[in-house]
């Protein structure tokens, strides 16, 4: 099943998922698919219709804006100042599009969990029919838990408010409330478990597979504050999964290379992503270079952000992920504090996604990658107390700063458990640049950090937007009015501080 060419989602499965709501159903409860879903093969092209819901453009546009990882770019033209500010409210952007998508996701896994009820597959096909199942189960686990990081006020306490936890296909006229965080990750775990339980021991990165799940529970658990489960879970896969050497880091960026990546979304010439997208929106969608830039992802390719000085600053050239990160037509001003005018003197192109297949800006958007699981090891150390010497906090961070510099680095040593946090929250600042993770990250350990968004001072001077504690409102989103409209019971379980 997973060597089925994915040209296939960019057909049926679009047809199949064209309308997601639950308004498109004719019986409450019960998928009508009788038409649709006659076959395994059918199966088959619904989940890759399933598939192509999951995207994490956005994830990357608000992730990047909203914290301290951008500058305003010199060929800006007022794209994304809302979000730059801090502002977020129930009318922004962003949380329509993170609770909208949440549930497209869902009900797409649910609708076809259900249409494998009615099939009954050939015995040549029964492990096929069960991985497809197990797939939709585990999809519809991460969008579960990618609502519940953004809307949950704290992951670890299982009494506060999480999500909606939806197992089947809703009637027009239910209005659900929100469910307790145990309740939505009871529901997770049970997918999770069924999805392990159906998955075959193949492995491609482009489908979900044992190691995805694997990946997905080792991430939850470091969000539950469960680090003796997080640490198992991710050693499992570090092991598994070796660091890529600087040549092979390099090409994960270009494509061309898969070490380390556990799951990745694939963005190919003329599927539903090839296109610019929303640019300066959380919408996003499209080439994920588009979130930065307007043509390519060089000085001459309009971008309208930048990378932050911030981050820049924390970045070695001997690093290879300098290299993957700053385009080499930047200018680079060692004295940007003093210049006249540092948006003309100070110019930090991002290449974190220069484009492939001859499509400048266009590259797979990874997920999961073992690089992750051994800052994610790193955390759990830190949390144990073990931050300093042999199989300790200082020692992965070494080991994973060897790689990038292809040369042993100086073993780090900590002063306290604040600052072995600390210091994995940065190693994580400049492993994970730009896909996605830097709000969710200070959301859940900048307290522990005692870090939050810090910009420097010539990103913000235009706005004095250039600080936010990680003990602040916003790094909860709140419920969207578009949701109100349609369940006003909602608003009364609408998140603190909106």
């Amino acid at each position: 099943m997973k060597n089925i060419s994915k040209l296939l989602i960019f057909g049926f499965g679009a047809l199949l998922f064209s309308c997601n709501d639950a308004i498109d159903i004719k019986q409450p409860g019960r998928l009508d698919a009788d038409a649709a879903f006659e076959s395994v093969d059918d199966l088959e092209a619904g989940l890759f219709g399933t598939l192509n819901t999951f995207d994490t453009s956005s994830d990357i546009a608000f992730g990047s804006v909203f914290t301290d990882e951008l500058s305003i770019g010199f060929d800006s033209g007022g794209q994304g100042l809302a979000d730059y500010g801090f502002v977020l409210n129930p009318g922004s952007e962003a949380p329509a599009v993170f609770w909208i998508r949440g549930y497209r996701q869902i009900n797409s896994a649910t609708r076809l969990i259900e249409a494998a009820k009615i099939i009954t597959p050939e015995a040549g096909d029964l492990e096929r029919y069960n991985d497809i199942i197990g797939q939709a189960y585990a999809l519809r686990a991460f969008a579960h838990f990618e609502l519940l990081s953004y809307f949950s006020t704290d992951l670890t306490d299982d009494n506060a408010l999480g999500v909606i936890a939806v197992d089947f296909i809703p009637s027009i006229d239910q209005k659900l409330l929100r469910n307790t965080n145990g309740e939505v990750f009871a529901l997770i775990n049970e997918d999770l478990d069924r999805a392990n339980g159906l998955l075959d021991n193949t492995f491609d990165p482009l489908y979900v597979s044992k190691d995805f799940v694997t990946a997905l529970r080792a991430r939850i658990a470091t969000f539950r504050g469960n680090y003796p489960e997080a640490a198992t879970l991710a050693q499992q896969l570090v092991t598994k999964y070796p660091l890529a050497t600087r040549a092979e880091y390099e090409g994960i960026f270009n494509d061309v290379d898969n070490t380390e990546i556990i799951f990745k979304l694939e963005r190919t010439l003329n599927d539903n992503y090839d296109g610019q997208g929303a640019t300066g929106g959380i919408s996003a969608g499209g080439w994920a270079g588009a979130r930065f830039a307007f043509v390519d992802a060089t000085l001459d390719g309009s971008p309208y952000f930048e990378m932050g000085r911030s981050l820049f600053n924390l970045l070695d050239p001997a690093d290879i992920r300098y290299d993957v990160n700053v385009a080499p037509t930047s200018v680079i001003d060692p004295n940007y504090l003093t210049s006249a005018d540092p948006s003309e003197s100070d110019k930090l192109v991002i290449q974190k996604y220069p484009g492939s297949g001859g499509q400048p800006l266009m590259n797979d958007l990874k997920v999961f990658r073992s690089s992750e699981m051994l800052l994610i090891l790193a955390e759990a150390r830190a949390d144990a107390g073990t931050f300093n010497g042999t199989s300790s906090t200082a020692s992965l961070i070494k080991q994973l700063r060897d790689a990038r510099f292809g040369t042993p680095q100086a073993l780090p040593v900590y002063a306290n458990q604040t600052e072995a946090f600390a210091a994995v929250l940065n190693e994580r600042r400049i492993e994970l640049a730009f896909e996605g993770f830097r709000y969710k990250d200070l959301k859940r350990l900048g307290e522990r950090a005692n870090q939050g968004v810090l910009k420097d001072a010539v990103d913000c001077a235009f706005n004095g937007a250039c600080s936010l504690s990680a003990s602040d409102f916003r790094f909860t989103m709140p419920l969207p009015i578009v949701e109100f409209n349609a369940n006003p019971g909602l608003r009364e379980q609408q998140n603190p501080g909106y």
